[in-house]
Order: C-alpha cells, then sequence, then structure tokens
C-alpha cells in the first residue's frame, strides 16, 4: 500500500470530515465551512495522507513558528492503520511547524505516542460552559 503525504487543501474537505466522523468528531463535520476555516487558519499546519486520491490520513497543528506546536489532530482510516502512515504525518509535518516540540492530549493512542521521542506529562483540556466537551 503506497500513500503520499502532503499539504492539506480544500479539495481533501469531504475526505477529511468522514474520517473525523468515523471517529464519532462531530464538532469538526457538523459545519464544512467552520472546518475548512480551522485547517486553514493563520498558525495552522495541515497535512494529508492519501492513496489513490483518498484521503486516508489527516493531521493538524498549531503552531508559533519559533518553539511551540500542539498536535490538534490526527486520524488514520481503521483499514490502514499499523502502515505508517500517522508516524510519516507527525515526520512529514514536523519541519513545516518552525517548532522545536509538539504538545498533545491522547485518550486512545498512548501506545503509538510512546514510540516517539517524547516527555510524558500529565494535562488538561479546558472547556466554557457552553462549549460540549468533545
Amino acid at each position: 500500500m503506497a500513500f503520499v503525504v502532503r499539504e492539506y487543501g480544500e479539495a481533501d474537505l469531504d475526505g477529511v470530515l468522514a474520517l473525523c466522523a468515523s471517529e464519532g468528531w462531530t464538532s469538526y463535520a457538523e459545519d464544512r465551512a467552520r472546518a475548512h476555516r480551522v485547517f486553514t487558519a493563520p498558525g495552522v499546519v495541515a497535512v494529508v495522507a492519501t492513496i489513490e486520491g483518498r484521503v486516508v490520513g489527516f493531521a493538524y497543528f498549531q503552531t508559533d513558528g519559533a518553539i511551540q506546536a500542539h498536535l490538534s489532530l490526527l486520524v488514520v482510516d481503521k483499514e490502514k492503520r499499523r502502515a505508517g502512515i500517522a508516524r510519516t504525518l507527525l515526520v512529514y509535518a514536523f519541519p513545516l511547524l518552525g517548532a522545536v516540540r509538539i504538545d498533545l492530549i491522547t485518550d486512545s493512542a498512548r501506545d503509538f505516542y510512546r514510540t516517539l521521542p517524547h516527555k510524558e506529562q500529565m494535562g488538561f483540556r479546558l472547556y466554557s460552559d457552553r462549549t460540549s466537551r468533545q
């Protein structure tokens, strides 16, 4: 299975949203225009992995371009996992970020992230009273 990794473009949006929906991440899939604005906002780096033009992986980051970046979302099609796609998305994106480190939170992929050079720390995700907890 050969996949191609490149920067995200608007033509990738439906494929990205399908991946999000398959994970139950409705905050992206419920509003296409908002999702595209998020993935192309200033300070955002977004990358996709495709096989024969179909999006099978996606990652998006927020970065200050100098020191700090945050991995906001990383998803790979369930049928294509364990093929190096997630790791390749991270490796491809790192130089685009201009940062020396990436912070992230995860509730399901600890074992994967532990295979990468890292320092594990406790973290929190804060919500406004108006925001759903997705």
